[in-house]
């Protein structure tokens, strides 16, 4: 177990990286059985999913496609509960089997946006696929098809998750130590 200090705040390995690539595989074969024949379309969210969606796609053998979309909800360790749309979805989603990729899916309030928002542009189906799931935290019912791990309501860095925007980078997930 390492630990790592970001800003004013200590972190100890959570999970670790060869963990996390065997639950982003299982992720996407599922992915791969269930989508066979439909080219979905991977919708990215950013900052946080750029790592997961990257090494998601990297393991899907079906024709898919990518794209991306930035939300912001965040401001250093505390959901603001307000939710921003900075970069829009430029592609017609008429039709399409739209996978939303998130990093992590705690109060699910920004799920729901993203959920509603693009319900309106005709899509052939939506599904959730998210790295972590904070089940304690849900506060809005959500079918999410595709979780790679259920985590506890702990704050988390590494492998595209933040704090204060830093910790990216890392390889492992990391909690925060009390």
């Amino acid at each position: 177990m390492s630990i790592v200090k970001i800003k004013d705040k200590t972190f100890k390995t959570f999970i670790p990286e060869t963990e996390i690539q065997q639950r982003v595989k299982a992720v996407a074969d599922k992915i791969n059985r269930d989508m066979e024949g439909k080219n979905p379309l991977l919708l990215a969210v950013l900052n946080g999913s750029f790592i997961f969606a990257a090494d998601l796609i990297r393991y899907i053998t079906i024709p898919c496609e990518i794209s991306f979309v930035k939300l912001a909800s965040y401001e250093g360790t505390v959901s603001t509960g307000t939710i921003k749309e900075v970069i829009g979805v430029n592609e017609d989603l008429h039709g399409r089997n739209v996978v939303i990729v998130e990093d992590i899916v705690d109060t699910g309030a920004t799920m729901k946006r993203m959920l509603e928002t693009l319900g309106t542009r005709e899509p052939a189906s939506l599904h959730i696929c998210t790295l972590l799931v904070k089940p304690g935290k849900l506060q809005v019912p959500l079918n999410i098809e595709y979780a790679a791990m259920e985590i506890p309501n702990d704050f988390i860095v590494g492998y595209g998750l933040d704090y204060d925007q830093q910790g990216r980078n890392l390889r492992d997930i990391y909690t925060l130590v009390k």
